[in-house]
């Protein structure tokens, strides 16, 4: 008799506890959504961890916030002895490779061996530390991520790209490295800063800008969703969405859009990718403001240029541009930082990129609401061009009518 293999094929299938990714290349992961996950009586994450040796790391924010409810879980689902927790230091500027050897010196004295399981508990830094970690740790070892940030839930947590910054460089070092599990819990997001919620905003908008209209006028019309309780739009739920709220709206379209668009090129074989609108200028404004600017302000102010230049190179009309930028600013994102949004500085983020990705420039700009191209080559965007979009929006930033709105 001839065994049967179940063979499934690619995409992104969704149901109501979350996403199923199937890769054309073989690899398949879960993104779960659950509620409460460290409450003792949710099975989820102490299914994934079962008969396994676990390390857990977690910032000392998450630690703080939520450090004593993770200790219980792990006391109450699993064998004693067979857990432990390391409290990692926190920030961008840590994201090196000196804390990557740290968690596996954690890792090898909490004794854990080639079937255990690194468990990250925080945001993007943590887990794209925690996740590089186990990919090297002994050739690869499992890792769970729980993504307590709204950047994490929607960005870090759904794809398998683990780094750290390094040579100057944003994400210079890292693996393609699937986590065994990726765990969001809607519930952290309350714990949130204003400010943290503002960057994961960024991350949803870009996503709204190159794949979703709908998205995009649900954020115009609730830019404060994740901060306050915010009515679900008549017109959204006449359209048979947001039933269970604009915030598991956001949340989970967001989530959907970017494993739709990373399922087909999860390894990064086609180097243009329509996800990378918003990091082109943003790692260098990143680096070059030594982390003063958060990765979804530098990810706003990216698309606030992209958006621009597109608009002066005749690509996106002006209305269509001034609603991006209007969104932008009304999300409480900066579109502008006179600091490092200088013209040199913009074409040194444009050079490296184009080195970084084969010697093509693969600059994703906004031909309208939920579209988006790429401009391929150095020679697409004129020096004048780009100095005319960085002054429109050091004009708006100002506060000062967009010359360019005028102009159009």
């Amino acid at each position: 008799m001839t065994a049967q293999t179940s063979v499934v094929d690619p995409g992104v299938r969704g149901d109501d506890s979350g996403f199923t990714l199937q890769a054309p290349e073989g690899t398949s992961y879960r993104v779960d959504i659950t509620e409460d996950v460290f409450a003792p009586d949710n099975p989820l994450l102490a299914g994934y961890c079962e008969g396994r040796r676990v390390v857990a790391f977690l910032g000392p924010t998450v630690d703080r916030l939520h450090g004593e409810r993770l200790r219980h879980y792990l006391n109450t689902r699993l064998p004693p002895g067979s857990w432990s927790v390391v409290t990692l230091a926190g920030g961008e500027d840590r994201k090196t490779m000196d804390s990557v050897e740290e968690i596996c010196a954690q890792a090898k004295l909490s004794g854990l061996d080639r079937r255990g399981v690194m468990l990250a508990v925080g945001g993007g830094v943590t887990c794209d530390l925690v996740g590089f970690a186990a990919a090297i740790y002994c050739r690869g070892v499992r890792y769970i991520k729980v993504n307590t940030t709204l950047v994490g839930q929607v960005d870090v947590g759904v794809g398998v790209k683990t780094g750290v910054n390094a040579l100057g460089t944003k994400n210079m070092l890292g693996a393609y490295h699937p986590a065994f599990a990726s765990i969001n819990d809607p519930a952290f997001l309350r714990t949130l800063p204003t400010r943290q919620i503002r960057c994961g905003l960024g991350e949803i908008a870009k996503m709204a800008v190159i794949k979703d209209a709908r998205l995009f006028r649900a954020l115009e019309e609730c830019p404060e969703v994740f901060q306050r309780t915010t009515s679900t739009p008549s017109w959204l739920l006449a359209a048979g969405a947001g039933r269970r709220g604009v915030e598991d709206y956001v949340l989970r379209t967001a989530m959907e859009l970017m494993l739709e668009e990373l399922c087909p090129n999860l390894r990064e074989h086609d180097l243009a990718r329509l996800v990378d609108f918003g990091h082109t200028f943003g790692p260098v404004i990143e680096t070059a403001s030594e982390y003063r600017i958060a990765h979804g302000e530098s990810v706003a102010i990216d698309m606030a240029i992209s958006t621009q230049l597109a608009r002066v190179l005749g690509l996106i009309g002006a209305e269509d541009c001034a609603r991006i930028v209007q969104l932008i600013t009304a999300l409480g994102l900066p579109v502008h930082d006179p600091r490092t949004c200088t013209p040199a500085l913009m074409e040194r983020a444009l050079k490296a990129s184009w080195e970084r990705r084969g010697r093509r420039l693969h600059l994703v700009v906004p031909d309208g609401i939920g579209s988006a191209v790429f401009l391929d080559d150095l020679d697409d965007i004129p020096t004048a061009a780009l100095e005319e979009a960085l002054a429109a929006l050091a004009a708006h930033a100002a506060g000062f009518p967009d010359p360019l709105v005028a102009a159009g």
